[in-house]
């Protein structure tokens, strides 16, 4: 086999893993086991949300953490190398906010961000569509899209 044709099917393979670690199966059960360790019922997969939170990580080819300030609740996320750079990192980099969030008070610790994780579990919530995209400076940019939105102000997730 020539070096062009090894080359391609390696890239072909590792594409292929890439979209597969991206998923819309691995956003949702991520999402799911989250939410129904709050006991709040399951998040479903959404194309249109899916479809607008492509066309806005394709935007995001510098990386940058800024919210696309659309109708929906968001969750953003840029990771690089090797385990930052699937859907299963950006998940649970969001759901490991939940250590940071006091129900009794219904606001996150002080000095900590704990909203990525209230916007999962979010019980209004019944609707998900994510997207990732690579970045020019190597990275990934992920961001998951919900509908309808959550963390209102004064009001507790479940």
């Amino acid at each position: 086999m020539s070096k062009k044709v090894l080359l391609c099917v390696l890239g072909l393979g590792l594409a292929l893993i890439c979209h597969a670690q991206n998923s819309t199966q691995v956003f949702l059960d991520l999402h799911n086991a989250a939410r129904r360790a709050a006991g709040v019922g399951p998040l479903q997969w959404n194309s249109s949300l899916e479809a607008y939170a492509r066309k806005y990580a394709n935007q995001r080819y510098d990386c940058q953490l800024i919210h696309s300030e659309g109708p929906y609740g968001e969750n953003i996320y840029w990771g690089y190398g090797q385990g930052f750079m699937d859907a299963e990192a950006a998940v649970r980099y969001w759901v490991d906010e939940k250590d940071y969030y006091d129900y009794n008070t219904n606001s996150c610790l002080k000095g900590k961000d704990c909203l990525h994780y209230t916007q999962i579990v979010w019980k209004n919530s019944k609707n998900l569509g994510c997207a990732s995209s690579h970045c020019s400076n190597g990275g990934m940019f992920t961001t998951c899209n919900y509908y309808p939105p959550g963390n209102y102000v004064g009001e507790r997730p479940y």
